[in-house]
């Protein structure tokens, strides 16, 4: 037996896949656990890749003439109450404020004081608080449609947490759309879903299934449900993106009402939709390897780093003059790019750049300065795509690297979720597939979902309804484990 390869991270994706994930997130610098009981303190790198993502979809929505409007972090209690489903979906994970002050008791300690009339709950999402807003905002049909979106925090008391995936605060953000006929509600939650699969498949290199929520997986108080389902490097899916027809659920509970053309007074159709920070555990679950995370350039905080390779003699200021004369040539084109001057070493630079999955890495010396040229390696190839080229050459070529790196990742991606959807023709078929441990997702007929026999071996290994697929008309239900 051969000698075990050296990795980065330990364990490996196959040794343990859950402390594997949590360790690629340590060795990156990108989050770690907060003192306050299920959340986390995002750290720059971490948030600076949360920046980029939100920067490209919020580029995306604003194209649909969506505005940008921020609404209260509280909601009073009533608001919620006044959706029977909604709150009964959500009532277990909300976080309820009871009291306004804190006073000091007879031993000095301070205490809550000061009780509320009436609670507030934290948002867990903000539909029935915008409501009342839209209530007041839209009078005409001439007000509609009204399309809005807010990026914020929200909480959900869970009670087993993991950073990224599933934390009590998450960042997030949340669209609320207005229309005057169901047509145009039914068409916009399709858009969104549309918008969503654009933007993880282009730019988080994330392949996604697109379909429709079963009815025990809808959102509390929806018509319909559309969700994009990515499937991770364990076989497990995770729910990337939902999109909410809500019909006029919610704009009854509200009040939102309208004149409509012909005189007549009616109730808005309403969607909503979000995506969150769980993108970046996704995209950590789906690219990632044993030496650390792979960045999709497109959404990489840095997409070039610059690593100048001082040894003895070496004219450093020289150096560092040279390797940001190089990083400013590929700023001037567009290329998000860091020159690492720390006083670490040149390898634990080198590994640095690997872990935290910089797409290009650049390596001068004194050697690469006189020729002037540079060394340059990719982070999904590896060392086998070491190449030493002229500064021009690299200069011009750069971003075609950059987008071929992007595409090398979907590619690998799309190629695995292909692989491992498996068609069944029974539920003993699932049964024995989910029963040998195979990593995956199955897809059986619709029809078979709902029966005792289906909850039944859904309940055995702990299987979840993830969609029906919109590519077969709603005639398949896909199946699998799930975050």
């Amino acid at each position: 037996m051969g000698k075990k390869a050296r990795t980065a991270i330990t364990p490996t994706r196959e040794e343990n896949f859950p402390e594997w994930y949590q360790q690629v997130i340590k060795s990156a610098d990108m989050a770690e656990n907060s003192p306050v009981r299920g959340c986390m303190i995002i750290k720059p790198y971490g948030y600076a890749l949360w920046e980029n993502m939100q920067q490209v979809f919020d580029g995306m929505i604003k194209k649909l003439d969506v505005k940008n409007a921020y609404f209260p972090l509280l909601i009073p209690l009533n608001f919620i109450a006044k959706e029977a489903d909604h709150i009964d979906g959500f009532a277990k994970e909300c976080a309820v404020v009871t009291h306004h002050r804190l006073e000091a008791n007879d031993d000095g300690k301070l205490v809550p004081a000061g009780e509320l009339e009436e609670p507030y709950v934290i948002r867990p999402t903000s539909e029935t608080i915008i409501g009342d807003s839209m209530a007041r905002w839209v009078q005409s049909y001439r007000d509609l449609p009204m399309k809005l979106n807010q990026w914020c925090n929200v909480m959900r008391w869970e009670m087993r947490t993991r950073l990224f995936l599933r934390t009590s605060e998450f960042l997030w953000q949340e669209g609320h759309n207005c229309f005057a006929t169901a047509e145009e509600a039914r068409a916009d939650a399709l858009l969104m879903q549309e918008t969503y699969r654009e933007f993880v498949e282009d730019y988080l290199a994330l392949p996604v299934i697109t379909g429709e929520k079963t009815e025990d997986e809808r959102f509390p108080g929806a018509d319909a449900t559309f969700t994009i389902e990515a499937m991770m490097q364990d076989g497990k899916a995770l729910q990337a993106g939902t999109s909410h027809d809500l019909g006029q659920n919610f704009s009854k509970s509200s009040g939102i009402k309208f004149q409509a053309q012909d005189g007549s007074e009616q109730h808005a159709y309403t969607t909503s939709w979000g995506i969150s920070t769980r993108l970046i555990g996704g995209m950590i679950m789906t690219h990632g390897d044993d030496d650390g995370m792979r960045m999709p350039p497109r959404v990489a905080p840095y997409q070039v780093t610059i690593i100048p390779v001082v040894k003895g003699d070496t004219d450093e200021t020289k150096l560092f003059a040279y390797a940001d004369d190089i990083a400013m040539q590929m700023r001037a084109n567009g290329v998000r790019v860091e020159v690492d001057k720390t006083a670490e070493s040149t390898p634990n630079k080198m590994w640095g750049c690997i872990k935290k999955g910089v797409p290009l890495r650049v390596e001068v010396g004194a050697r690469e300065m006189d020729a002037g040229e540079v060394t340059h390696v990719r982070r999904d190839l590896g060392r086998d795509s070491k190449e030493t080229c002229s500064v021009s050459d690299l200069v011009g070529k750069v971003q075609t690297i950059l987008d071929d790196i992007q595409d090398n990742m979907y590619n690998q991606a799309k190629a695995f979720l292909d692989n491992r959807i498996f068609e069944k023709s029974s539920l003993a078929e699932m049964r024995e597939f989910f029963a040998k441990g195979e990593v995956g997702y199955c897809k059986i007929d619709s029809a078979l979902w709902g029966t005792d026999e289906f909850n039944a071996v859904c309940d055995e290994f702990s299987l979840t309804p993830r969609c029906m697929p919109l590519a077969d008309g709603g005639q398949k239900v896909l199946v699998g484990k799930a975050y």
